[in-house]
């Protein structure tokens, strides 16, 4: 792992000359756009097939545990929204839909303006200044939050991916305010910790990551395994982003709900994450699929900060892993 401080993210994705912007950065990245990006007579007929784009919130709260995410496919369009009761150790309430394409807009920025709209239900990510609100209105789950930008550093990472190109900026630790109702019941949000995905690259048809994400106040880590390789792996320490290199993930795939080890190469991450319960979703769309588990639990451990050698505890920090392999 490079301890060296991170560079400000660019302006752009390609460079003037056509060259990818490829690397680990901090702050945000405005123009999030592949039109430079040199492609082959094959890959301008394909490329909208292999445009993916999506915005993903994630709420961490001592009672339940939301997420939230609106999904531009290329061909197609989806959401998804669901709320895990952490008391009762199961999801209570989900929403998912898949549309036509266009039928999710995205802005091409950062944290910015999502929507999805079907018959069943909406989900509307929507900006202004520093405050981003996330909505869920559909039959089982009612959701309305807002999770404020602060000082706390933006990963921006900038890959070949497995196709072509792929940018995502995370951000954590986010203060939230706001409320989920359920199964017949209201859960505050007030003093949940947030964290968002903003994505959006050139993917190849067949996509798989393992992957892991917690935050709170003052600590926080991003860390997966396949399509990026090791290029979104950072842990967030006492407002400092800090890179971490290429990590492992054992756990047992027959039996997910089991304690996860996760550890990079480089000694920076050692965690035990021990499930509290899980949510799985396999589809089988003819012509797409995806299989993937998510469980969710609590991540104890330590972090080392290559810079000065010194360990940071974890200690149940509440997040999630996931198991997911795509063709789309």
């Amino acid at each position: 792992m490079d301890p060296s401080p991170l560079l400000p993210a660019p302006r752009q994705l390609v460079h003037e000359r056509g060259i990818p912007a490829f690397g680990m950065y901090q702050g945000v990245i405005p123009h999030l756009n592949w039109h430079r990006l040199p492609l082959s007579p094959l890959a301008r007929l394909t490329r909208k097939l292999h445009h993916k784009r999506w915005q993903y919130a994630a709420l961490a709260h001592d009672a339940c545990f939301a997420g939230v995410a609106v999904v531009d496919l290329g061909w197609s369009s989806a959401a998804f929204a669901w709320l895990f009761d952490r008391a009762a150790g199961r999801e209570i309430a989900a929403f998912s839909a898949t549309g036509l394409p266009g039928g999710a807009r995205l802005d091409d920025t950062a944290f910015g303006h999502a929507t999805f709209r079907s018959r069943a239900g909406r989900i509307a990510f929507s900006r202004d200044g520093e405050r981003v609100g996330v909505e869920v209105d559909s039959r089982t789950l009612k959701l309305a939050a807002h999770l404020r930008l602060d000082d706390t550093p933006v990963l921006a990472a900038v890959a070949p991916a497995n196709y072509l190109a792929h940018a995502t900026h995370k951000s954590g630790g986010l203060e939230v305010v706001g409320f989920a109702d359920a199964a017949g019941q209201r859960f505050s949000l007030n003093g949940a910790v947030g964290s968002l995905d903003a994505s959006n690259g050139l993917l190849a048809r067949r996509t798989e990551w393992r992957w892991a994400s917690a935050h709170g106040r003052g600590l926080g880590f991003n860390l997966q395994a396949g399509y990026m390789g090791d290029a979104e792996n950072a842990v967030w320490l006492d407002g400092r982003l800090i890179r971490v290199g290429a990590v492992h993930f054992d756990y047992d795939r027959a039996d997910p709900a089991a304690p996860w080890r996760i550890h990079s190469d480089d000694g920076a991450v050692e965690l035990v994450f021990t499930p509290e319960g899980l949510r799985r979703e396999d589809r089988d769309l003819v012509i797409a699929a995806s299989r993937y588990v998510q469980p969710i639990g609590t991540f104890s451990g330590v972090l080392r900060d290559p810079a000065s050698g010194t360990c940071r505890v974890v200690d149940r920090l509440c997040g999630v892993t996931e198991d997911h392999h795509s063709r789309w």
